[in-house]
Order: structure tokens, then sequence, then C-alpha cells
């Protein structure tokens, strides 16, 4: 009997552990979360809508901005542009440019002043063979444009901001007013002859120079031709190259970077340590013409001219001196 109740007792506890194990598992198991500070707090995450679908995305997208060839900014030169002339302030370029073009028939810019096929006037001189030109002006004065080895003037490096005075066909440019004032020609000393003055002997200083197969002598600025039983003084050619001239040679502005040099009526170009005769350029000022030059009545103003050069007077800095006209034929 005691053996039956020892029995039953064993079964009603399995039975009782049976249901009350899930409760204590359950405790168990909220304590020890307790312990790692609670359990997680649930997230709700909202499920995607999927009848709502994302915009399409624009067809083109917008593209960066960026400068194209033409709208980057070209690289600039400081190197100013020279227009004939030499002892220069900046490095010179290695191409020399051109001081004039002559071409189709006309001196330098749309000009009409007719001296030759095709010339082209550098610094250093190539002139065509063509016959000189007398425009006659009602009937007073001669305008001469000449094309042999020389040509009046070298066109300026600047366009003139002043109306031309116009006389007889002709426009007559100069930068600076007409001011009159009576020429007086300058000497030079001793050494220093006007064109055509002759001498029977020459200085034992004296050079030969040869421009285009023609041979001359020179010796302190001035040129001379062989003539019978002696020499004569010429046009310094343009083209010839001398190693020295005359120590008080004017220093003559051509641009502001670019100088000439001036003596007796002469202008040349300094390079490589030679000098080189050019065309006297419009626009340059000089304060004494040699003798040989001339006045001339042009309509009712008076230049001065001294071969083919056309000289204006004009005063500058109060002092009195002579600007190199430029002479266009009008059409």
């Amino acid at each position: 009997m005691k053996a039956i109740k020892i029995k039953l007792s064993i079964i009603l506890l399995g039975v009782l552990a049976m249901i009350l194990m899930p409760d204590i598992v359950e405790a168990q198991r909220m304590r020890g979360g307790g312990a790692r500070g609670g359990a997680r707090p649930t997230t709700t995450r909202a499920a995607p809508n999927r009848m709502a679908r994302p915009q399409a995305r624009p067809a083109s997208r917008p593209s960066a901005s960026r400068p194209t060839a033409q709208s980057r900014p070209k690289n600039s030169s400081t190197r100013p542009t020279v227009n004939g002339g030499s002892n220069r302030v900046t490095k010179k370029p290695k191409n020399t440019s051109n001081v004039a073009n002559i071409k189709d028939n006309k001196i330098g810019n749309n000009s009409g002043n007719k001296i030759g096929n095709n010339t082209n006037i550098g610094n250093k001189v190539n002139i065509d063979n063509s016959k000189n030109v007398n425009v006659n002006v009602n009937n007073r004065n001669n305008i001469n444009v000449r094309n042999n080895r020389n040509i009046g003037y070298r066109p300026p490096y600047r366009p003139y901001v002043r109306p031309p005075y116009r006389y007889g066909g002709f426009g007559f440019y100069a930068f600076r007013p007409y001011y009159y004032h009576p020429f007086t020609p300058f000497y030079w000393g001793p050494m220093w002859h006007p064109w055509g003055f002759f001498v029977a002997t020459l200085a034992t200083t004296a050079i030969i120079v040869s421009v285009e197969n023609q041979k001359y002598h020179y010796d302190e600025g001035v040129f001379y031709e062989e003539s019978n039983d002696g020499y004569v003084v010429v046009e310094a050619p343009q083209g010839a190259t001398v190693k020295v001239i005359p120590s008080d040679a004017q220093i003559v502005e051509v641009s502001p970077t670019v100088n000439n040099y001036y003596y007796g009526g002469t202008y040349y170009e300094k390079e490589n340590g030679e000098y080189t005769v050019v065309a006297p350029p419009a626009g340059a000022i000089v304060d004494k013409l040699p003798e040989g030059s001339e006045e001339v009545k042009v309509g009712d103003q008076t230049y001065v001219k001294y071969g083919d050069t056309y000289y204006q007077p004009v005063q500058v800095d109060g002092k009195d001196a002579y600007e190199i006209v430029q002479v266009e034929e009008e059409g």
C-alpha cells in the first residue's frame, strides 16, 4: 500500500512538472534578458508601396560647361611690333618686319604714287627698275616721287590721327600741326659736303662700299662717286652698310622702342655693330637740315624738300624742328 502511494506521488509530481515547466523556462528567459539590459524593442518596418514607382530619370543630363578652345584666352605677347629702324630698346625679334611694302605700283598704305612693279622696301632695300614720276601741281611745283635706289620716306609705325593737308591731288600727312619758321641750312663741319660737291682726292680714311654692283667711297658720313679727275658727293645709297658714322649723329625716334641715327640728311639703322642707310621714317623729327635743302610752296603752306623727302616745319617744346611728311596721291 505504501509503495502504491509513492508511485502515485511520483506520477503527480511528473504531471505538475510538465504543466509548470514552460512557465518556469519563460520566467528564467525573461530574467536573463533583464540582466542584459532588457529586451530589444521591436521595430516595425514600413512595407514598401509596390504601387508607387519612382519617377523616370530625365532623358538628358545637364553637361558640365567646359571652356572651349575658342573661349580660352590666348597667350599674349609683350614684344613690341617693330616697323623699321634699329638701336632697339627691347630685345629685337628674330624676324624683322618690313618698314614699307610697295606693291601694285603704290607706295605704302592706300597710296597711288606710281613708282614701279612689285617693289618691296624693307630693312634691306630691294627695288625694281622703274621710271621717275613727276606730277605737276598747278604748273608751279613738282611733287616728285622717284624710285631708283631711294624712296622719299618710310610709312610710320602708327596711323595718322590728323587729316592731311590736301593740294593738287596729293595729301600731305603729319602728326604735328604746321608751324612755319624760315629755313637755314645747318653746317656739319669741314668734313661734310653737300651733294654735287667735287674733291680731287679723298682722305686715307675713306673706304669702298658696294651697293647693287655700284661702287661708292665713304668717309665721315659722306658718300662719293668717282668722276673725271676726282670724286663727287652723291646721295647716300639705301642699303649701304658702314661700321662707323660720325660721333655727333643725332638719335631719331622711329617708335617708342626703335631709334635711327641721323647725320647730314642721311638716316642709319644700327644692327650687329654696323650702320645701314635706310629711307627717312615718316613722322620722325629732326632739328636741322643740310645745305641742298630748299623751301617749296605747296598751296598756302611752305615745306622744305631734301632729295625726294618733304619736311614740314613744326615746333616741339618751343623749338623749331622739322617733321618728315608722308605724301600720297589721292584718288
